[in-house]
Formats: structure tokens, C-alpha cells, sequence
């Protein structure tokens, strides 16, 4: 199975550049991941904005809630400094700049509506509309830990991908995504048990467990034929993987 496991990078390439930003996006393009994931929250005046945390206190030199900034207020603020100083003047990223920059890239998409927290109204909505806008439906993965939010995607559109994000160890998660019509599992590592990914691989589900950054659980997971991995090295993971296709390991 050596060399089909797809590799995502996690908030672009976390580990080298300041997460869910372009230059680690642009970082994870080059390191040869197949798909970026990322976070959406919402501001202030509807615009989607790429940045994890529901304050900019942690990632920018600034502080206080997404949702009280309009767009043209968060840009003001430096997301690269508070990575390393090498990224001053780094801003957070529109949901639209990036995938302006995906359409001609062959990358998948993965897009996590951060609206466990903080409730954004018509979040669902407005990231359907510039998935459709840029022609990138077919390459998105719409994901959340709101799965609400995941049976409202559904409800707006019937054919983009959806998956759980869960942290727990879910018995036969494969059949509660049906209950969502979700189409993959997006579990927390620990929980990515050799029960899990041989019931889901029967069920013919997807799973892509997060985030595999320690070489030896990026192997073991490449040697069982895991779906996807979500890392903060996509770097390292693809050259993990080259690897272990290039020795045969199956």
C-alpha cells in the first residue's frame, strides 16, 4: 500500500511556516503535499478568513474575537512574526485569495468551518458559493467538528465531500457519518486504532487521521494503507513515503 497514502498539510505547512497562511500554503505546494487543510472562521462582516483559533491573540500581534474585525481590520494585523521573525508582515489570508491562488494547482482542498465555538451565522452558505465561484467543488473537503454544520452542507449541496471531525473513539464511526451523510472520518490520531481503519476501508470510507507529525506514526499509517494523513510536515511525510515506495514496502 507503500505510496497511496495521500498526504495533507496541515494548516499549509505548520511545522516550517506560520500556520494557515500563504507562504505555508505555498510551502506544503512545494513540498509535494497532495491536499492543504485549513480552518474558516467568519468576520465581522461576512467575509471567510483562513486563521484556527476564534481570537487573532495567538497567531497575530494583535488580540480580540475574528468576529469583531471586518476584513479590512484583521489584514492591518502581522500573522507571520509570532511564527519566526523571517515572516514579518505576514497577513491572515481571505477563504477567496486562497482558492484564487488552489485553481491551477491539482491540490485538495480540505476546509474546516471552525463554528464549534462561535456561532457564524450562513457560514455553510458562503463557503459553498466560492467553492462554486472558483469551479473547486470537486477537489473540497468540507470538514467540521459541528456536524450540524456538516448535515447543513448537505442540505445546500448533495455532491461535495464532507467528513467528521471527531476526537473520541467512536464505535463503527462509518455508520454514525451516515446519519450526517458525511463521506470520511477526520479522527485525532490517537484514536485511528487498526479496528477503525480496517472496518472504514470495508466500508469503503476514508479516513485521514490528524496531525501525524512523529516519523514512526507517518510510516506505520503509510504501511496500513491509511486513506490520507493530516501533518505539520508535509515535507517530511512525502519524503517518508518516497521511501518506502521506492524499498517495495507493501
Amino acid at each position: 500500500m507503500a505510496g497511496k497514502t495521500q498526504i495533507f498539510g496541515h494548516r499549509g505547512s505548520a511545522g516550517t511556516h506560520p500556520e494557515n497562511t500563504m507562504v505555508s500554503f505555498q510551502a506544503a505546494s512545494d513540498a509535494g503535499a497532495d491536499g492543504i487543510e485549513l480552518d474558516i472562521q467568519l468576520t465581522k462582516d461576512g467575509i471567510p478568513v483562513i486563521i484556527h483559533d476564534e481570537t487573532i491573540d495567538r497567531t497575530t500581534d494583535g488580540t480580540g474575537w475574528v468576529r469583531d474585525f471586518t476584513y479590512e481590520e484583521l489584514k492591518e494585523y502581522d500573522a507571520g512574526s509570532n511564527f519566526h521573525k523571517d515572516f514579518k508582515g505576514e497577513r491572515i489570508p481571505s477563504l477567496e485569495e486562497f482558492l484564487e491562488w488552489a485553481v491551477d494547482k491539482s491540490l485538495l482542498l480540505n476546509l474546516e468551518l471552525k463554528n464549534g465555538i462561535v456561532h457564524y451565522p450562513g457560514l455553510e452558505k458562503i463557503v459553498l458559493q466560492l467553492a462554486d465561484k472558483y469551479q473547486l467543488k470537486n477537489r473540497v473537503i468540507i470538514s467540521s467538528f459541528n456536524h450540524y454544520s456538516l448535515k447543513e452542507i448537505r442540505k445546500l449541496d448533495q455532491e461535495i465531500e464532507t467528513a467528521l471531525l471527531f476526537m473520541e473513539g467512536l464505535y463503527e464511526p462509518w455508520n454514525y457519518a451516515k446519519t450526517v451523510e458525511a463521506q470520511g472520518l477526520h479522527c485525532f490520531l490517537p484514536v485511528a486504532v487498526p479496528e477503525l481503519l480496517a472496518g472504514a476501508a470495508e466500508a469503503r470510507m476514508p479516513v485521514r487521521p490528524f496531525t501525524v507529525n512523529e516519523e514512526k506514526h507517518i510510516d506505520s499509517l503509510i504501511k496500513a494503507g491509511c486513506s490520507a494523513i493530516i501533518t505539520d510536515w508535509p515535507e517530511k511525510a512525502v519524503s517518508i513515503r518516497q521511501d518506502l515506495t521506492h524499498s517495495g514496502t507493501d
